[in-house]
């Protein structure tokens, strides 16, 4: 093991001795990032894990290689080799964004000023921006100015956050085993977790009934609020979602909105997706009814192209943010709240916390929040012309026009024995196009069958693109049931995996 002396680490601390290091340092790194990027031709290098980690196992971490160089040679190898690329055109899968320029910035300047945001006198502008963007945000969703609000990890974090408000609301009502949590059956699953760190009963959440767009049905959640109020339950929250992370449905906010103010129970809007509609010229009205919600979860790291993490949670209220508050005599001592001092820990689940709110800043006051929109707007629009290519291919069904940016849909075989195997040959065409790393789409389950999805937030993936990436799907099912639909026949029809 080595042991270097105190003197041999004093280099890489930074500090106004060591700032030509850093400059060279940070070069260095940028420039291999954006070679990597300016050569990088598909969003994957389809690597497995068998094949990676013995190589990544294999770096001996107890001798330093004592050159950012040489680390950075590493670097590409173990990882920028093999990293999936969520700004090309091709990679289709998840609710990963490409970022904007001005974030990197703030990442480069939060990182290295290392701000946590907890309390004032660890980052008194921080702590002042991040409030600013909080106010802004509640602006934009439509909560007057006793609303309030805090930066979180992500979408996760915010839905606790914001259930645990719910959940302080109602205990003077019911005691824990009595609480219930509404939400649709297309909600996240974010909120059956926070259910169960909340210490809920095992069947709190209760889900409700959606209709052919996958929306919560507004009669089927007032028939829900009617039975738990006669099982003797109370309903702790209602959760709504603009922008199911499967088919980008929106709930019908205003009705439901209606039917949490009739029986007085907190709403939770699940905006993480959607809230890219909040700088929507064109298509914020999907959002309407949101500003009647009591909490709103936010995810600028989706919908607003900024890199992870940036979230947020906002309440109409700031009054609720009050059952977050602990005080510590360290940190942020009850007397400091008195004296009006703005500590950000009072409302977040975390203590120490990154800045993460300086990359929304960068972007808002570099490009504007109608940029941000336009950019929102174009895969949204992008996402319309997919759908209209894939409902008019015979070799797919597509399940529903979403009003944001996936799209759930399926490789349907011929008929005969070859459309027994749909389901194997969407499983198989999936991972047989991740392996060759030229495009990377997600998948998910829709009334029990296996299902591809592609979700678009690259306002730079054209429609050509998208129509590369179903022929090489179709291309790769085909193959499947070509391969397996003899013997499937041989065997009386029984499914053969692959």
């Amino acid at each position: 093991m080595i042991y270097p002396h105190a003197g041999a680490a004093r280099p890489y601390l930074f500090n106004d001795r060591t700032v030509e290091g850093y400059r060279r340092a940070i070069a260095a790194g940028a420039e291999r990032v954006a070679e990597r990027i300016r050569r990088v031709d598909r969003p994957f290098s389809g690597v497995s894990p068998e094949r990676l980690e013995p190589e990544i196992a294999a770096i001996d971490l107890e001798r330093p290689l004592r050159d950012h160089a040489a680390a950075l040679d590493e670097l590409e190898r173990v990882y920028l080799r093999d990293a999936v690329y969520f700004h090309h055109p091709r990679y289709l899968a998840h609710l990963n964004c490409p970022v904007v320029i001005p974030a990197l910035l703030g990442e480069v300047v939060l990182s290295a000023v290392n701000s946590s945001l907890d309390t004032w006198d660890q980052s008194a502008g921080g702590t002042l921006i991040e409030r600013r963007l909080i106010e802004w945000t509640a602006g934009r969703i439509g909560f007057g100015p006793a609303a309030d609000g805090v930066f979180t990890s992500g979408g996760t974090q915010s839905n606790l956050h914001a259930l645990l408000l719910a959940r302080e609301e109602a205990r003077t009502e019911a005691p824990p085993a009595r609480l219930r949590v509404l939400t649709s059956e297309a909600g996240h699953f974010s909120v059956r977790k926070a259910a169960n760190l909340l210490g809920l009963a095992p069947d709190a959440v209760v889900t409700v009934e959606t209709d052919g767009e996958r929306r919560m049905r507004p009669a089927a959640l007032a028939r829900e609020l009617e039975r738990c109020h006669r099982a003797g339950q109370v309903v702790m929250a209602v959760v709504a979602t603009a922008g199911t992370t499967d088919f980008g449905s929106i709930d019908p906010l205003p009705e439901i909105a209606e039917l949490c103010e009739a029986a007085g129970v907190w709403l939770h809007v699940d905006a993480a997706y959607g809230c890219g509609l909040l700088v929507s010229r064109r298509r914020r009205h999907l959002l309407d009814g949101i500003e009647r919600a009591d909490s709103v979860t936010v995810d600028f790291h989706k919908s607003f192209f900024q890199p992870v993490s940036s979230s947020a949670v906002v309440v109409r209220d700031r009054v609720a943010m009050r059952h977050a508050v602990h005080h510590a005599d360290y940190l942020n001592p009850r007397r400091m709240a008195d004296r009006g001092i703005p500590n950000q820990v009072d409302k977040s689940l975390q203590t120490t916390r990154r800045f993460d709110a300086l990359k929304l800043w960068l972007t808002l006051r570099v490009m504007g929040p109608d940029a941000v929109g336009e950019l929102f707007d174009e895969v949204v629009d992008r996402a319309a012309e997919a759908y209209d290519l894939i409902a008019a291919d015979p070799r797919f069904e597509v399940v529903t026009r979403s009003p944001l940016s996936t799209l759930v849909f399926r490789y349907l075989p011929p008929d005969g024995l070859g459309r027994e195997l749909a389901d194997d040959a969407n499983l198989y065409a999936r991972e047989a196009l991740a392996a060759s790393g030229e495009a990377l789409v997600a998948g998910t389950k829709v009334d029990g069958r296996h299902y591809l999805k592609f979700t678009l937030l690259n306002p730079e993936t054209t429609l050509d693109d998208i129509a590369h990436v179903l022929d090489l799907l179709a291309g790769h099912a085909r193959h499947y049931v070509d391969e397996l639909a003899p013997l499937a026949d041989l065997t009386g029809g029984t499914h053969v995996n692959a």
